[in-house]
């Protein structure tokens, strides 16, 4: 059996979705759907149980839980980075991945669990992905520090060499559509510039970027999985590493892609960023992938435009059309 926690999630549904064309379906998924929309995307998804992660946690403290695990693949934390209820990131994002990571370690499992490219705050020291640099890290919010302090303390307890941590960085695809404000901003734009003919960026408030010029490092959804999958495979490869395309591209390229997709003509507005969050904004991010690939990942990214197009045109104006595995 192989256990996603998140698995009703974005990144969990999508890697559910990639086991399922392995042919792979004794899958647990692990999650709180409460009264979300995540239930929709494992609608297409085979899957043999779910588990409340609650009851799942309480099994896992109480010893009881019974049969053979190949691997744990840890997608549940909270994902927003303008969660201001630090006690409960402690506790969902910090302490129960301690608790995953050593029951997958007491069964033998293969451990990978998602980290954040938010663990590397405004990127002063970089986006480079070294195990010596994590003490110098400081993030900018308490999402991006809750999933630094479990780096920590993987690193900590030695453990660097035999799980998987991925610093997921600006992440697009299908099966986002629950995520509300964290959706990309390719999810949004489609429904805003369809409403309106225009699409809505944030204006720069540092000299040295012009409006749009902002830099991020977006990555499909779909070669996150063929990294996991990939990982799954070499289970020799240990650490804490980058995923994203390692190509830094600016909003207005993605917007133009947008547009582009929908066969619409160019209309931005810069409107100006909120005070709340100018003073946390990333302005430039860019996934040092060295690491991975020395490790021998073979992959080649999608490139940004070639993504943006499947994912406006085969889901996001289909619907939105969800992952399916059938």
């Amino acid at each position: 059996m192989i256990i996603v926690t998140g698995g009703a999630g974005f990144l969990g549904s999508a890697i559910i979705w990639g086991l399922n064309h392995r042919g792979i379906g004794d899958i647990l998924v692990v999650d709180n759907l409460g009264c979300t929309e995540k239930w929709k995307n494992l609608v297409g998804l085979r899957y043999s149980a779910y588990l409340h992660k609650d009851a799942f946690a309480a099994h896992l403290r109480e010893g009881r839980w019974q049969g053979a695990v190949e691997a744990v693949i840890h997608m549940g934390a909270c994902s927003s980075t303008t969660e201001r209820d630090a006690d409960y990131l402690m506790a969902n994002n910090f302490e129960y991945s301690k608790l995953v990571c050593r029951f997958a370690l007491e069964r033998g499992a293969r451990f990978v669990y998602a980290s954040s490219a938010a663990t590397y705050g405004d990127g002063e020291l970089g986006f480079d992905d070294a195990d010596s640099l994590l003490d110098r890290l400081t993030p900018l919010n308490m999402y991006g520090y809750s999933k630094h302090l479990f780096d920590l303390w993987v690193r900590d307890q030695g453990l660097l060499g035999e799980v998987v941590g991925l610093k997921f960085f600006n992440v697009f695809g299908p099966n986002e559509y629950h995520k509300g404000d964290m959706r990309s901003v390719v999810c949004k734009a489609v429904a805003e510039i369809a409403a309106t003919g225009t699409l809505r960026l944030f204006q720069s408030h540092r000299p040295d970027y012009a409006h749009g010029e902002q830099r991020r490092d977006f990555v499909f959804v779909e070669d996150c999985v063929a990294v996991v999958l990939w990982l799954l495979d070499h289970p020799q490869v240990g650490g804490i590493f980058n995923v994203g395309s390692g190509v830094a591209r600016t909003w207005n390229d993605l917007a133009q892609a947008v547009f582009a997709a929908m066969g619409q003509p160019v209309g931005i507005e810069y409107v100006p960023m909120p005070e709340a969050i100018r003073d946390k904004y990333q302005y430039y991010t860019c996934a040092c992938m060295t690491k991975l690939r020395a490790a021998g990942l073979p992959l080649e990214f999608t490139p940004l435009e070639v993504a943006v197009e499947r994912y406006v045109r085969e889901y996001l104006l289909r619907g939105p059309a969800y992952l399916r595995s059938r």
